[in-house]
């Protein structure tokens, strides 16, 4: 602008400010960049209630559970272990874990992630992940935490499969292992994705690009796509760890059963739970517990965590009953410990389901899990004669299995379902999408067989390197005199 043709001062100013009006015009017909988004601190302050809730369930549930079935002189040993594994882990996790679980692995992205996210490089107070919803996410520290759960009490599971022989520092080492090489892979291969928003971008970008830019932008949508584990990009549903934890611990606690071998007098002396009482405090602080589980797994707090919820509820109920009413017309009598033992199938079993089915279709669940975990812990763990000490193969590997397999069944709405999760339909916003049961039930059946075989063999092999190493299994008299001395030098009680 050429001032010299202003005489006034006035005039200058009224220059001044009709180029200051042009100039704010043109910045508010600008397209404005969408902020960021900010976690809602209800879905914060959810998470990290469900967070100590699964806390909760390993210590002192888990430990409890297992401690009371086992005899008085291992009780203190089964403590030991559970909560030496969940202190080791959580380093672990924070250390090494997370990364190779949640973060891109370059050319082994289908299997396991890499080391770009190690010792949490990169993570603070102000870093966010996202959750389920387009334009929703929680604190990275707050998901990291959550996750850290699940890695804790899957290899705690696997304790009870072998519980009462094993020696301290084979526990330790195979669960250093074990979660290494097994855990960490599976869960980026069930859980690893891009999240809802850079499938929604790149799905919104395809639906509006012209048509001589479609390829790339379709191209761009693979890519988001591709960036995945190889079981989530198969279409398998796992809400909250029918396959990562439950099948994934319970076929490893069979190898491990197997190979260390029975315990002494197995079958000959009576070898009943010394705290029923310990069972039912434990078992029950698993149930409590679960909601964070379960209901945590959607990462947010909404319509989707509250069927979790009640699906928490109703199949559980209908598992113990299921296990109660099975064990009463076989063996005459209804049992505590089969109520409780039902209750924690029927938790197994609608872990994979519980944001995905309907209320109606848990109860049928969870009765269906009770019934046949009742007749796999009884009928034929005698027919093949493996001493699974806890049954950690009859309740959460079979129990996971019923699950995961059901699941592809009751995300169908038409069976009560919330359906399959589309975000490219609707790009932006969480679709239904269409249900075929072929494509979805094969997925959930390749799901399952690809964890049985990977953890399966995988394990074997690391039990085989723990023999070499230290061997698996304490002396016949440590054996006989009970892990609480032998191992540890103290007693649970003092009579």
């Amino acid at each position: 602008m050429n001032f010299k043709t202003y005489r006034r001062a006035g005039l200058v100013g009224l220059a001044l400010a009709a180029s200051a009006g042009a100039a704010l015009a043109q910045t508010a017909a600008a397209p404005a960049t969408p902020p960021a988004p900010v976690p809602n601190k209800g879905d914060v302050a959810f998470m990290m209630s469900s967070t100590v809730l699964v806390l909760l369930m390993i210590i002192p549930g888990l430990a409890l559970f297992y401690g009371g079935l086992v005899r008085s002189k291992n009780m203190l040993s089964v403590l030991t272990q559970v909560f030496a594994i969940t202190s080791i882990v959580s380093l672990m996790w924070v250390i090494f874990g997370y990364s190779l679980a949640f973060t891109n692995g370059g050319g082994l992205n289908d299997y396991v992630g890499g080391f770009s996210k190690a010792f949490l490089k990169g993570v603070d107070a102000t870093t966010t992940v996202a959750t389920f919803s387009n334009g929703v996410v929680i604190p990275e520290y707050v998901y990291i935490a959550f996750q850290m759960t699940f890695a804790c009490i899957t290899p705690a599971l696997i304790v009870g499969a072998f519980a009462e022989r094993m020696k301290f520092s084979a526990l330790l080492l195979f669960t250093v292992l074990w979660v290494t090489f097994i855990y960490f892979p599976m869960a980026h291969m069930v859980w690893y994705w891009g999240g809802p928003d850079l499938v929604g971008n790149a799905a919104k970008a395809l639906a509006e690009a012209p048509a001589e830019g479609k390829a790339a932008a379709q191209a761009a949508l693979d890519a988001v796509n591709a960036d995945a584990g190889m079981l989530f990009k198969w279409g398998a549903l796992d809400f909250a760890g029918g396959t990562v934890v439950h099948i994934n611990a319970g076929i490893a606690g069979l190898v491990g059963c197997i190979l260390l071998g029975k315990r002494i007098g197995y079958g000959k002396e009576l070898m009943a739970p010394h705290s029923l009482t310990m069972t039912l405090i434990g078992g029950a602080l698993l149930w409590v517990g679960w909601f964070g589980f379960n209901a945590g797994s959607n990462l947010e707090a909404n319509g989707t965590a509250a069927l979790a919820m009640i699906n928490t509820f109703v199949a559980t109920a209908a598992a113990a009953v299921g296990w109660l009413f099975i064990e009463w017309a076989v063996k005459g009598k209804p049992s505590m410990l089969g109520m409780v033992s039902g209750a924690v199938a029927g938790l197994v079993a609608v872990t994979p389901a519980a944001g995905f089915a309907g209320p109606m279709g848990c109860i049928v669940l969870g009765a269906i899990s009770g019934v046949v975990c009742f007749v796999f812990c009884s009928t034929v763990k005698n027919a093949l004669g493996y001493d699974d000490s806890l049954d950690v193969f009859g309740i959460h590997c079979i129990g996971g299995i019923i699950g995961a397999l059901a699941t592809g069944i009751l995300v169908n709405t038409a069976m009560g379902g919330a359906g399959i999760p589309d975000y490219t339909s609707k790009p932006g916003e969480l679709a239904v999408g269409a249900y075929e049961f072929g494509t979805a039930f094969f997925a959930q059946v390749k799901a399952v067989l690809f964890t049985l075989v990977f953890s399966g063999l995988g394990s074997l092999i690391l039990y085989k390197i723990v023999d070499i190493v230290v061997g698996l299994r304490v002396a016949p008299d440590q054996e006989r005199e009970g892990l609480d001395i032998a191992e540890h030098g103290e007693r649970a009680y003092h009579a």
